[in-house]
């Protein structure tokens, strides 16, 4: 199972490093307080439910 603490999902990559701030949702408005990447001016910035509803489709990789 995947664990954030101590990435346990393999791959041997280290955590990805959060940038902490102020944010608000573009949707909602809820309150953002850390993000993994920094946000760009121009851009709108999600909350994590937000994201997971309007995120593009993934596709398929064979």
């Amino acid at each position: 199972m995947f664990n954030r603490d101590n990435n346990s999902r393999g791959g041997g990559f280290a955590p990805r490093q959060m940038v902490k701030g102020n944010w608000k949702c573009s949707d909602c408005g809820k309150e953002i307080t850390e993000l993994p990447f920094e946000p760009a001016p121009d851009r709108p910035i999600y909350c994590r439910d937000c994201w997971s509803k309007n995120r593009p489709p993934r596709q398929n990789r064979y």
